[in-house]
């Protein structure tokens, strides 16, 4: 196999790109036909649950009449959810986003039919019981399992089916939020692990889809309108003070979280009945604060708009957020989005008296965003997720930096975000920073070796043993060429000892033109590539894959070569 000299070129494109763009395009539709069916469970099982009705009108649990008979709901919803878990599928556990991101890393992007039937489903139960989560990482998992069915439909290849994968997460997110431009960035940040137009465009392509569906499917307009005055220069230590805060806050709850976690896997107790114990105390916390119960946008609308007093406000966020670590700590079905956006809010009503430089609108937005972005890792999503639900565009400077800084605390005191700490507890690394690949930036003439040490074609086996595979055999395997230095093959020990020592040459050992090469204009990556794919330790750079006149030798550890580069340019200080 031949690599062919071609013009360096910023993206690398290829035709099925077509393909998989287009497939975006059904996705995108069937990603908010697949929220739509989420919300309607919610608010069906809602009814079903707190009024004993069969309704899909959009009521929320805080008006229930059933006193303290509440508390059994979320005990009964977590009851049916263990058992759809234990004996369906055990994917269904879990807020959806890290089960995503496992799948795509470690598992090439296949999803099963289960997933996608019953997530929704088990989803619809526990919020729908009075479960404090948000309907975005079961919408995730939903849209991902149906990118990815679809992907395994067509017979495509594990990055391709990661492509359609994360297009139907992130078109179920803008069908649930109407946030397309956050959706796209969810899927950078979280869930795509790279910015390659193959990827990019399919995913922006089913959230478009998903933004102009959402208005005829679903609910127009923003979820939580607002607008805000312009921030003055004080804003910006405010931003700074709140990012700080925020970020603290997310390292807690994100502790909290996985110490609740520990405490039920050191139960004598099946995990099946784990969320029956979690939806015990979001009962006894709904019976006392109501409005904690569900999905909370009410709630979440009023904080935003300073409809709450500062101490009821505080005592519904503690209860909140106590419900939420307890029952997602149990392993229900449940997605963190909604409750971290409460939470967040409820931060930022309680500093509003005090931080200058905006009006008091301003930092509940704000906080409720910096909090995000602390718990997920993922500044720009939160970014344009706070300005997508709310419009607000005087606070998009305010955001940016309060996100920035959230997140820079979250990564200096966790090692992990609530997304990937659930994937390390079983064993698996995952590595959020991104970068330019080194080896795609050095190019195979700059690191290869320019005098090798060759064999001569017309060079009798017999000589070849004795002068190059003898006992002074410096190298493994060595390029045979033709008198005008033509490149023929590479020659190890195995394809020597194949060949008749007393009648063959060197050259006899090769037929035709088929060996792999690379060209000095080659990119590392690309080389290295070659290597992995035939097993070659060496590989033979020629002038042109025409002439095929060898001109030097890579080998694998000539491929680390950028890596050092990379180390320096990290650890080296200049003076």
């Amino acid at each position: 196999m031949a690599l062919s000299p071609h013009p360096a070129r910023d993206y690398a494109a290829q035709p099925r790109l077509l393909l998989i763009a287009a497939l975006a395009v059904p996705i995108g539709a069937l990603g908010t036909v697949a929220a739509l069916v989420l919300l309607t469970l919610i608010r069906f099982f809602t009814n079903l649950f707190f009024f004993q009705t069969v309704s899909i009108a959009d009521q929320s649990p805080a008006g229930h009449t059933l006193g303290a008979w509440v508390i059994a709901l979320p005990v009964i919803g977590g009851v049916i959810v263990g058992l759809m878990a234990r004996f369906g599928t055990e994917k269904i556990r879990g807020h959806g986003i890290p089960e995503a991101i496992e799948a795509i890393l470690f598992g090439k992007s296949r999803m099963s039919p289960k997933v996608a039937l019953l997530k929704p489903l088990s989803s619809g139960i526990v919020i729908g019981s009075g479960g404090p989560f948000g309907a975005e990482g079961p919408i995730i998992m939903t849209g991902g399992a149906i990118g990815s069915l679809l992907g395994q439909r067509f017979h495509l290849s594990a990055s391709e089916r990661k492509t359609l994968l994360v297009a139907g997460a992130t078109a179920g997110m803008t069908g649930v939020f109407g946030t397309p431009l956050a959706a796209v960035l969810l899927g950078v940040e979280l869930l795509l692990f790279e910015l390659r137009p193959r990827s990019l465009l399919p995913v922006a392509i089913a959230c478009a889809v998903a933004g102009f569906m959402r208005p005829l499917l679903l609910e127009a307009g923003r979820l939580f309108p607002l607008e805000t005055a312009p921030a003055g220069w004080p804003a910006l230590a405010s931003c700074v003070v709140a990012g700080v805060l925020a970020g603290l806050l997310s390292a807690g709850m994100s502790r909290a979280l996985y110490a609740v976690e520990d405490l039920f896997h050191r139960l004598p107790l099946h995990w099946m009945w784990w969320p029956a114990l979690g939806g015990l105390a979001v009962g006894l916390g709904g019976w006392w604060q109501p409005r904690a119960f569900g999905v909370g946008y009410d709630v979440i609308a009023d904080l935003l708009n300073h409809r709450l007093l500062v101490g009821a406000a505080l005592s519904l966020l503690a209860v909140k957020a106590a419900m939420w670590v307890v029952a997602l700590g149990s392993g229900t079905s449940g997605g963190v989005l909604a409750p971290l956006l409460m939470i967040g809010a409820g931060l930022g009503l309680v500093l509003s008296p005090v931080l200058p430089g905006g009006d008091a609108a301003l930092w509940p937005l704000v906080c409720m965003a910096a909090v995000l972005a602390g718990v997920l890792g993922a500044p720009l999503t939160a970014t344009a997720f706070a300005f997508g639900l709310t419009g607000a565009g005087n606070a998009l400077l305010p955001l940016l930096l309060a996100c920035a800084v959230s997140h820079g605390v979250s990564v200096l005191l966790m090692r992990r975000s609530i997304m990937t700490e659930r994937i390390a507890r079983r064993g698996r690394h995952v590595y959020r920073e991104y970068g330019v690949d080194p080896q795609e930036r050095v190019h195979v003439g700059d690191v290869m070796t320019r005098t090798p040490q060759t064999v001569p074609a017309y060079t009798a086996l017999a000589e070849v043993a004795e002068r190059w595979f003898g006992a002074g055999q410096v190298h493994r395997a060595f390029p045979v060429v033709t008198g005008d230095g033509r490149f023929v093959g590479m020659l190890d020990r195995d394809r020597l000892a194949r060949g008749d020592a007393a009648a063959l040459t060197a050259g006899d050992l090769f037929d035709g033109d088929d060996a792999d090469v690379a060209i000095a204009d080659d990119t590392c990556r690309k080389a290295a590539q070659v290597m992995a794919t035939t097993g070659l330790e060496r590989l033979a750079v020629v002038d042109h894959p025409g002439t095929r006149r060898l001109v030097g030798l890579v080998s694998r550890s000539d491929l680390v070569k950028p890596a050092q580069s990379v180390h320096e340019e990290d650890a080296v200080r200049e003076r």
